[in-house]
């Protein structure tokens, strides 16, 4: 899983005229102050000719001065700006320069927050819902070890945890590792920054072994005859020909493999909002939740619960509150999960807490 950041851009571009390119070279291209602060930047510009006008995008959020760049008579000229953050948020400065190309690899990315302990506290939260998350599997194999039983543990909740963290694995090994794939997204997002850091990667791979394991389990321990739903099947056949689909465009270079890696991710989060449904119909089935570990849910209530959080720390830090509603999927997961994970607790401790379920000797 990654953790979320929100990034206020600064983005200075600017080009050349005639024969004689100017060459602009800015001092750093990351920053991060708090609401109020200020801090110099410095732009190293030769064999300019002509005015350089900054034109901020949204001045509520930051300033800089000079915002005009005169015409210097000089090979070269070394500029500093004063860069004040008045709001938190994001905007962009502009190079405005007249019969002048832009040039993308000259800017600066800078992070205003409000409070600078919530940036902490929102890191803290952060590798505790991703320890918790990934700690959540362990109480189920547990369970299935000491009972020497798999019954009460869905099948096909297994099958489709597999399949969608190993869609997720590939994304973000695709993203994070593979330069053709990497140079694909920077052309499409100049300024962006790739969307997955390495303990996303460790989570996934992790939740792949930890899943296998289980899966594994399902062979050696009782199952009473369960198998994978027809159901199920049918689902994952469904999403096996969109992957199949996609990769043979991709090989005929009909679409990139960076879109390739968002299929794989939207199919992903389509498991995701669909695979605690076996589990709970089984539950209901059987009258009983004996089989299926609560500690799991407990550690994967707790993860979705603090994923949540962070979200609206960081949206509140940065007043950057679409990136909860306008675009909700992330949030909408969490939340979907975070759901099921009440339903599933009171299916233990109020439903079924006193079952009549037997198992087979």
């Amino acid at each position: 899983m990654r953790v979320v950041s929100y990034a206020l851009v600064l983005a200075v571009c600017f080009s050349s005229f005639g024969e004689i390119r100017g060459d602009v070279k800015i001092s750093t291209h990351d920053l991060e102050l708090t609401k109020g602060d200020e801090h110099n930047v410095s732009l190293q510009i030769s064999n300019c000719k002509e005015e350089i006008q900054l034109i901020v995008q949204h001045d509520d959020i930051v300033n800089i001065n000079p915002n005009v760049i005169p015409v210097e008579n000089k090979t070269e000229t070394l500029v500093t700006l004063v860069v004040k953050a008045v709001g938190a948020g994001h905007s962009e400065i502009y190079a405005n320069v007249t019969n002048r190309e832009d040039l993308q690899d000259v800017y600066l990315r800078v992070t205003v927050n409000k409070i600078p302990s919530l940036d902490t506290i929102s890191t803290v939260i952060g590798w505790i819902y991703f320890v918790a998350w990934s700690v959540s599997f362990y109480p189920q194999i547990y369970t299935n070890f000491r009972r020497k039983s798999v019954v009460g543990l869905n099948f096909d909740f297994l099958a489709l945890n597999l399949i969608g963290f190993s869609l997720y694995s590939i994304f973000n090994i695709g993203l994070y590792y593979i330069d053709e794939i990497k140079v694909e997204y920077n052309a499409r997002h100049p300024r962006g920054l790739i969307p997955v850091l390495l303990n996303d990667i460790f989570f996934a791979v992790h939740a792949i072994i930890a899943t296998l394991i289980t899966i594994i389990q399902c062979y050696i321990y009782e199952r009473d005859g369960q198998r994978i739903s027809l159901t199920a099947k049918g689902i994952m056949s469904f999403f096996g020909v969109i992957i199949l689909i996609s990769a043979i465009l991709c090989l005929s270079n009909v679409v990139h493999w960076l879109d390739f890696l968002y299929i794989c991710s939207y199919v992903k989060l389509t498991i995701t909002l669909i695979k605690y449904i076996p589990q709970a119909y089984m539950n209901y089935k059987r009258k009983s939740t004996v089989g299926w570990s609560i500690g799991n849910i407990f550690l994967d209530f707790t993860g979705g619960m603090l994923s949540m959080l962070q979200m609206i720390i960081n949206a509140y830090n940065y007043d950057d509150w679409v990136s909860i509603f306008g675009d909700p999927t992330k949030f909408g997961l969490g939340f979907f999960s975070v759901l099921f994970d009440i339903f599933f607790i009171v299916q233990h401790y109020i439903l079924y807490r006193a079952t009549n379920y037997e198992e087979n000797p």
